[in-house]
């Protein structure tokens, strides 16, 4: 009983519901470990109970929780409207601007209103931000505590609108280095928004991936979330290109480069982003040597003024890494602490490189401006939207700089379910609330900052993870994680500030297992969902396909996503052959066919019905149209395209559950024969076009009588890894 309450005062799950009306317990063994992750001993009865009655303690001492948030115009939480009266509330603001902290007395007898729902006299509200709240109470130990001041929502996309999912790498076109860039992102939205009215284009992580050779080729188990990564430079739209002093060696690096791109191409061959990595690198250490003009100076001299040190601590662990490895556990002892006097030595024994990965993060930044900005002159209403992974590498440069954080020995995944009896162990480390809370949400504000500074909407990987997440110990098999919780609260508050301070629209891929009431709490603030057709079934009652009324307004509703399989391969049943292939399939391949096409087939027979088929149920191309005429009637703010989709694509970007297996991540986009497609040729598909011939009244405002589904967006499980 101790443990079990020592577990739940540090928000650590002690059992776990793997389906409905079932709950296993979390072995013992996994409590203490995680509870020592986070700083707690609980590995003796004599320890357990030390660290019990020092919680409780700390809890009843307590005037004010570790965070406090109010979001703007709504009733004050009951941390303050509970607070004693007499206690003095000081308020220091984020941004003083010389203003001073603002003060507030909680009055004795009668200073409470009767109403909770009315803001009371005593209470000023203080600007929107994180700012640091005091409490003095008579009798009673001064407490300080974070305070989000948030507004109530993120911002909305304005009206209905249509655009395309694409993994950027994928998007090759004439002008590529062997995988798609920045520059075929600007081109690509400035061609959707004029040519097409699309509203939006939704890209993969940029995020910088881990150095080495080879590299992890997932752009969702990146080094760094905060800073991109240089490997999606247009070489060529770096102001320096034309004037660099050995033209001939840009030249040859060309050649290779279109060598590289041909293979793909036209020779079958997967896209190879290290030997891509490789001719950008010798081509940015020639532009980087070109001496910078004063107002290109200037510009750069304020991006590192306003990225601070969060940059600097990037820029010198690529640059360790170029001598000691991608690991940082294996580097020497004394450089493992990116504050000991060797790393600050090492800092300036290695200014040169230091100084190239901060200006490979300047040119990065500036083309993801020029993407954006691309996006919105076109007429997009949305623009740009960018996707956060839910972590990072363990050896990479964020867990390097920002230790105290994250808690080591430990990795998100998910819990054994109807669909993975066996779990999910991702591999990426997680970070610690209490050192989140502690810090102010400091890694997590500026990892939202950067993301979100050239974006018109962000989607948040397995957005679930804001509340709690799958934490399995070292060693053991993801059955035996456990879950912990966040401050949802907080988690949500400092996003929806973000957010509103850049203007941006939030999604959340809310698919798979998903904690009661996540869905609406997100919906409340404005978050929009994710609704994939495949999975939009009356879980509750007959389990038969979704009509379009019922589905849910706030959310980007699509065909598949990069985890799933292509549209095209769902109606004909290619994934299931393909799995089988891979050594994927739990139960006989004719009996999975059997149910796959019973599935398909009762979608096709809605689509029938609704009058969306016209063409009749053979022709695939025809189907995939009657797929998207179908999303299109939904009520839904956002209708997503897979770009693959548009030219009948069968192959999926990444199969769940693979690693060598299959070419995850290294694919490039393909038409229904898997002959690779330019993004030249996309722009001139007369199947494309047929599609998105479809997708045209998407930019009509919705139509009365939308009804938002709640929860039943997806079974249990059904997100894949």
């Amino acid at each position: 009983m101790g443990l079990s309450r020592l577990a739940a005062l540090h928000g650590v799950a002690t059992s776990f519901s793997p389906s409905a009306g079932v709950t296993a317990p979390v072995p013992e063994g996994t409590v203490v470990a995680v509870l020592g992750a986070l700083g707690v001993d609980a590995t003796t009865p004599e320890a357990v109970r030390d660290a019990l009655a020092a919680a409780e303690s700390a809890a009843r001492s307590r005037l004010l929780p570790a965070t406090v948030v109010v979001w703007s115009g709504e009733p004050l939480p009951a941390a303050l409207t509970g607070l004693p009266p007499g206690t003095e509330l000081t308020v220091r603001p984020e941004d003083a601007d010389g203003t001073g902290p603002a003060r507030m007395r909680v009055p004795g007898g009668g200073g409470h209103p009767a109403d909770p729902a009315t803001t009371p006299r005593w209470w000023a509200e203080p600007p929107l931000g994180v700012h640091r709240l005091t409490a003095r109470a008579p009798g009673r130990e001064d407490r300080s505590c974070t305070l989000v001041v948030a507004p109530a929502r993120v911002p909305q996309p304005p009206g209905r609108t249509h655009g395309f999912l694409v993994q950027l790498y994928s998007l090759l076109s004439a002008r590529s280095w062997g995988m798609g860039d920045l520059g075929d992102l600007a081109d690509l939205a400035s061609w959707a928004g004029r040519g097409l009215g699309a509203g939006f284009v939704q890209v993969n992580p940029l995020h910088a991936a881990v150095i080495g050779n080879p590299t992890d080729p997932s752009p969702y188990r990146p080094s760094s979330r905060r800073f991109p990564d240089p490997v999606h430079l247009r070489i060529e739209s770096v102001p320096e290109y034309g004037h660099a002093t050995d033209p001939a060696a840009l030249d040859e690096l060309r050649r290779e480069a279109a060598e590289l791109s041909d293979a793909v191409l036209s020779k079958g061959a997967l896209i190879d982003r290290d030997a891509v990595w490789a001719l950008k690198r010798r081509a940015l250490e020639l532009l980087v040597a070109v001496p910078l003009t004063p107002g290109r100076r200037a510009a750069y001299c304020d991006f590192l003024a306003a990225q601070g040190r969060a940059l600097e601590d990037h820029a010198l662990w690529c640059a360790l890494a170029e001598v000691h490895g991608s690991d940082w556990h294996h580097w020497p002892a004394e450089l493992r602490d990116p504050r000991s006097d060797a790393t600050a030595r090492a800092r300036c024994e290695l200014l040169d490189r230091v100084d190239f990965h901060c200006r490979l993060a300047w040119l990065t930044d500036a083309q993801l401006a020029d993407a954006q900005r691309a996006a919105r002159d076109a007429g997009m209403a949305v623009g740009i939207v960018h996707d956060l992974a839910v972590g990072v590498h363990p050896g990479g440069a964020d867990t390097w700089a920002q230790q105290e954080a994250f808690a080591h020995g430990m990795s998100v995944g998910a819990p054994p379910d109807a669909f993975n009896a066996h779990g999910q162990d991702w591999g990426l480390p997680p970070w610690r609330p209490d050192t989140l809370a502690a810090s102010g949400y400091a890694p997590y504000r500026g990892l939202l900052r950067g993301l979100l500074a050239h974006a018109g909407a962000l989607r948040i990987d397995h957005v679930m993870g804001l509340f709690r997440l799958w934490w399995v110990p070292e060693g053991r098999p993801p059955t035996e994680g456990t879950y912990v919780t966040h401050d949802a609260e907080a988690m949500l508050a400092v996003l929806v500030l973000e957010a509103h301070r850049a203007g941006t629209v939030v999604m959340g891929e809310d698919l798979g297992t998903v904690e009661p009431g996540v869905r609406e709490a997100l919906a409340r603030r404005g978050v929009l969902g994710t609704s994939v057709l495949w999975f939009e079934r009356d879980w509750s009652g007959t389990g038969r396909p979704l009509a379009p009324e019922q589905w849910r307004e706030d959310c980007l509703a699509t065909a598949t996503t990069h985890d799933l399989p292509s549209t095209a391969a769902r109606l004909t049943g290619d994934h299931v052959t393909l799995r089988h292939s891979l050594g994927l399939l739990t139960r006989p391949l004719d009996q999975e066919r059997r149910e796959d096409g019973a599935d398909t087939a009762e979608w096709l027979a809605l689509l029938a019905r609704l009058g969306m088929l016209p063409e009749g149920e053979d022709d695939e191309e025809a189907a995939v149209r009657a797929v998207h005429r179908f999303l299109l009637s939904t009520p839904a703010r956002m209708a997503g395209v897979w770009l693959p989709d548009t030219v009948g694509d069968r192959r999926p970007q990444n199969v769940p559950g693979t690693w060598d297996q299959y070419p995850n991540w290294r694919l490039p986009i393909a038409d229904a024969e898997g002959r690779p497609v330019t993004l030249e040729e996309l722009a001139a598909s007369p199947r494309l076009h047929r599609l998105m011939d479809v997708l045209r009244p998407c930019q009509e405002p919705p139509g009365p009588g939308a009804v938002p589904s709640g929860t039943r967006t997806a079974p249990p499980g059904a997100r894949p890894a």
